[in-house]
């Protein structure tokens, strides 16, 4: 492997500087491609919509369903998605897999959400999606710089954001909350924004590794595993945009 590819790091854990130091093409195998990790996407991206339209309509029609599929969903999504960190030549298989459970997942939130506030889920996938399409380009025309200093900055703002939702989930067990976070007050909107806005910038170094991987050789699996890595990121980024809106209207 290249020896630029040591002393790279990503925001998303899924895309490490270990992910594609380790893994090689073999002589005569098939190489990573740009296109085929774009085209493995839109295939994750179709199965999870799907599936996320299945629990909406469920939802829907039979709310008593919702909460046993979305947790089916949540579960098996952080099963799935431990499997194929660890082990990426399975990603083939686990990727398609965990784009199902995180639908069933997402189509649950956005029923419950889109109760209490209609039209927040129409918001929340246009921001989503035209972050992904303008991030795309600010990264193809240069106009975003993946440097050292980038990937550290984003990685540390990742890390940070993740301990302090560790952090939030173990007080729960206790019954506490840490105070203005999942509030509607200027700081816990500003709070969303900046979370936000880290969620955003993984997907730059998303790219910024998907490139590297094709262009270092790595095995044609690698392209699924790539597409894992996007949909992990895509997944939290929606979330993400679901609580800063629902924060806005509640404001309202």
């Amino acid at each position: 492997m290249r020896p630029q590819l040591a002393s790279m790091r990503s925001g998303n854990p899924t895309l490490s500087a270990e992910t594609f130091r380790k893994v090689r093409a073999a002589g005569g195998e098939e190489v990573m491609t740009i296109g085929g990790a774009v085209n493995k996407t839109a295939i994750a991206l179709v199965l999870l919509v799907l599936a996320a339209a299945y629990t909406w309509n469920l939802g829907t029609a039979n709310p008593a369903m919702l909460g046993g599929l979305t947790m089916v969903g949540a579960l098996g999504g952080l099963v799935v998605a431990m499997v194929t960190v660890f082990k990426q030549s399975w990603a083939p298989i686990t990727t398609p897999l965990y784009a199902v459970l995180e639908g069933l997942v997402l189509g649950g939130v956005s029923v419950l959400t889109e109760a209490q506030y209609p039209g927040i889920v129409a918001q929340a996938i246009f921001l989503t999606f035209g972050t992904l399409g303008a991030l795309l380009i600010a990264y193809r025309t240069g106009l975003i710089q993946v440097t050292d200093r980038f990937r550290a900055g984003v990685f540390a703002a990742t890390g940070g954001i993740m301990l302090f939702y560790l952090v939030g989930f173990a007080m729960s067990f206790f019954g506490a909350s840490i105070p203005l976070v999942n509030t509607s007050s200027t700081f816990g909107i500003a709070f969303s924004v900046i979370v936000v806005g880290v969620a955003a910038l993984n997907l730059v170094l998303d790219f910024d590794f998907i490139e590297t991987g094709a262009r270092a050789g790595a095995p044609k699996y690698m392209e699924w595993y790539a597409a894992f890595g996007l949909m992990v990121t895509l997944v939290w980024l929606y979330l993400e945009m679901l609580r800063l809106l629902s924060k806005i209207q509640r404001r309202d």
